[in-house]
């Protein structure tokens, strides 16, 4: 091989390294401003609150100390006609009793309990459905133990959507700011979760809502056979019921700031890691579409800093290139704050910087890592 080939060969090289660069920096801010900005820009009309019943399910394992702290929140509720139908499931601490206590106190309290099974493995999609058949009210709205509305028009926001062809309502569950990384990392995660998973809604392309804030008719449930298709799944009790039955149609998404619940933050990062691993078992079980745009959004995410940095270290395009990432990171910091606004989050954005090209990468690993574990544990 003499010079002149060598030469040609590396210039090869850093033509592809550009190339590879230029894709994922096209699909990056495509993502950003085609869907992801559809969050800040979007105008709901108002709608008159709905005057119709809902019943609220909340399924609750050794819950007693979250249930007497949060419960009373969404009991106290500025709504005419509701319930709260909490589903005891086969707790060992004192939940019975307090249940017993609140239900004396509030009268749209109703709890059933389901007895102990060593020899039975149950998840918490046994528990919901039972909280369903025992709903009095078709429509359906969820949460969580450990987790709380931010207002008492929690119920008249997320309400308000069940009108025309709307059987599913898309809301936001935040977590409770804290101290420490950990918590930065989980409120980010979140935030950028629900910047994306709402923005796609808006787009048409619905595929995920969190159970920590999430309504639907409880017909739409019965009708597509609730939980048949994923039963034997720890996780997918809420995304992939939204991903099998959410159309461009059917679903809305209601982010007002009276909307929110906030949750208790995990405080560990063994904790988190086993709360993600559950969490991101179900993507794989998503429909074929939504696989393809999330895996395509972390895959370039990490192709355009790989090449960054070797363009940077090696390449005659380093100035260039570092222009054309600088718009992009004012793209993303612009609409990332945008979104956070709308989300009443805050004091993310400068973290979002070092967090943005970590997350991929760390997904992806738990995600691997969760491959090779027992597939049924307890949900608590």
């Amino acid at each position: 091989m003499n010079i002149r080939e060598i030469i040609d060969g590396t210039l090869l090289y850093h033509w592809i390294i550009l190339a590879l660069f230029l894709i994922a920096y096209l699909f990056q801010i495509g993502v950003y401003l085609l869907v992801f900005l559809r969050l800040p820009l979007y105008n709901k009309k108002k709608k008159k609150a709905s005057s119709a019943g809902i019943s609220v399910i909340i399924c609750a394992k050794n819950e007693e100390k979250n249930l007497r702290q949060f419960l009373p929140l969404v009991l106290q509720q500025d709504y005419r006609e509701f319930e709260v139908v909490v589903v005891n499931d086969s707790s060992s601490d004192n939940t019975e009793e307090l249940l017993m206590e609140l239900s004396a106190q509030f009268k749209q309290l109703r709890y059933t309990s389901i007895p102990a099974d060593d020899k039975l493995r149950r998840g918490k999609k046994l528990a919901l459905t039972i909280g369903l058949k025992a709903a009095s009210y078709d429509h359906i709205l969820l949460s969580d133990a450990d987790c709380y509305p931010v207002s008492d028009q929690w119920l008249k926001r997320m309400s308000s959507n069940f009108s025309g062809d709307h059987k599913i309502v898309l809301g936001y569950g935040g977590y409770e700011r804290k101290k420490g990384l950990l918590n930065t990392i989980i409120r980010y995660e979140t935030t950028f979760t629900a910047i994306q998973y709402l923005s796609y809604a808006i787009k048409g392309r619905p595929y995920m809502g969190v159970g920590r804030n999430l309504a639907y008719e409880k017909a739409l449930f019965f009708d597509n056979k609730g939980f048949a298709g994923h039963y034997h799944l720890l996780s997918g009790d809420d995304d992939l019921f939204v991903n099998e039955n959410a159309t461009r149609k059917n679903c809305a998404v209601e982010f007002s700031p009276e909307s929110h619940t906030l949750s208790l933050p995990e405080t560990t990062f063994r904790a988190w890691i086993k709360q993600k691993k559950r969490h991101l078992s179900a993507g794989g079980h998503y429909k074929p579409g939504s696989r393809i745009r999330l895996a395509s959004e972390w895959i370039s995410r990490i192709i355009l800093y790989i090449t960054l940095i070797w363009i940077c270290v090696s390449s005659p395009w380093s100035i260039p290139v570092g222009i054309l990432f600088g718009l992009l990171l004012i793209t993303r910091l612009v609409i990332f704050k945008l979104g956070m606004h709308r989300l009443d989050e805050k004091y993310l954005l400068l973290p979002s910087l070092l967090l943005d090209p970590i997350f991929p990468v760390l997904m992806g690993a738990i995600w691997l890592s969760s491959r090779f574990e027992k597939k049924y544990q307890p949900w608590r």
